[in-house]
């Protein structure tokens, strides 16, 4: 099955074509969502036949492996800003 949580693919049209994707979710009404190696800090929906799906599936509950599947280098937490004094 094409459409299942966790399977890779490649992003045709819109602002992230060309990236790779993780679908995180499949929605009832035939859209899906997904995260992308260009703004892979939320969740986006996209109709599937945007999509180009890959053989490959990742654990969607692994943060770690999504990272490393869509090649998104893991962001250090924020310094805290100094007290002014």
């Amino acid at each position: 099955m094409l459409l299942e949580p966790g399977r890779v693919c490649i992003k045709k049209f819109g602002r992230d074509a060309g990236s790779r994707a993780v679908v995180m979710e499949v929605g009832k009404d035939g859209f899906v969502k997904i995260l992308t190696a260009v703004r892979s800090n939320k969740e986006r929906r996209c109709n599937p036949s945007h999509l180009e799906f890959l053989d490959e599936v990742v654990d969607i509950k692994s943060r770690e492996a999504i990272n490393k599947t869509l090649g998104v280098k893991e962001q250090k937490a924020h310094a805290q800003p100094k007290a002014k004094k």
